[in-house]
């Protein structure tokens, strides 16, 4: 049965692939030139407690930091904390993570846990812990 209606699906696909012509799609570029003429050009907004401020024409064009999360670090921390993944969330660098996994999860499980604990009595606050680049990040 299941050869049976994958053979259906294969010729579904076929005769749906055949039967889309390319020659029916046209392309009206004095549209597409009239649409780009109408458009806004916007500047880049940022979030800052809930109220929306946009950046002047003037300003230079630079990234929004967004804030981390701490509930999705104690979360990624929790789950795939043997992996690093909540450093690699919190902005370490790359090799952080790898010393991770290179010592089977963070000294075998031990670093992920003080970091979970670590998160957790300091909710309030988990800035210092963002873009750290040391190993243990207590």
């Amino acid at each position: 049965m299941k050869k049976v209606s994958l053979a259906i699906c294969l010729l579904l696909a076929v005769f749906f692939v055949k039967s889309a012509n390319a020659s029916s799609y046209s392309i009206d570029m004095k549209s597409i030139d009239k649409m780009f003429s109408e458009a806004v050009e916007t500047s880049m907004v940022s979030m800052n407690a809930g109220a929306l401020s946009t950046l002047p024409s003037n300003a230079p064009a630079t990234a929004v930091v967004k804030e981390k999360s701490f509930v999705a670090a104690v979360l990624l921390d929790f789950f795939l904390g043997g992996f690093g993944v909540h450093r690699f969330y919190l902005g370490t660098k790359t090799m952080t993570g790898v010393g991770y996994i290179l010592t089977c999860g963070g000294i075998f499980g031990i670093v992920p846990f003080v970091d979970l604990i670590v998160l957790i009595v300091d909710n309030d606050d988990i800035s210092p812990y963002i873009d750290n680049p040391k190993f243990f990040m207590w």
